[in-house]
């Protein structure tokens, strides 16, 4: 496994990761933070790597098949938008996004779509994460 970049490895160190949580990180990328998520959140823990990209969810799942045999991790393609939960899945105790057009303001009528994702998604007492910026739950 690559290493983490210092920018990723600086936010992997401010989560608040424990056994057992549920995270889902928007924006996954070929999925360097998701794995070493995954690492922190084992035993118990689970974490969903979602991306809009077809070519990036091609490259998390190909670096990623230790983590995903054990059932730590899981990848999933879509936009944040439009994520709902599969049937019967938890909500996410954590959302984590680093970089997305989405939720840090560079595309705004697309983040309105993507706040009522997360609502819709996010455990009571649920965390959001999104580059730096930490909250209770969404605006």
């Amino acid at each position: 496994m690559a290493a983490l970049s210092k920018r990723l490895k600086s936010v992997l160190d401010v989560l608040p990761l424990r056994p057992g949580l549920r995270v889902l990180e928007v924006g996954c990328g070929p999925g360097a933070l998701a794995r070493a998520m995954a690492a922190r959140v084992a035993p118990g823990g689970h974490v969903l790597g979602l991306d809009r990209s077809a070519r990036a969810i091609a490259q998390a799942v190909a670096g990623s098949a230790a983590e995903m045999a054990s059932g730590m991790l899981s990848f999933r393609q879509g936009a944040i938008e439009e994520f709902v939960l599969a049937a019967g899945e938890a909500p996410f105790d954590l959302i984590v996004a680093v970089r997305v057009g989405a939720l840090d303001g560079r595309h705004p009528q697309a983040g309105l779509r993507a706040w009522a994702s997360i609502r819709a998604v996010l455990a009571p007492g649920g965390q959001v994460f999104v580059d730096g910026l930490e909250r209770t739950g969404p605006t």
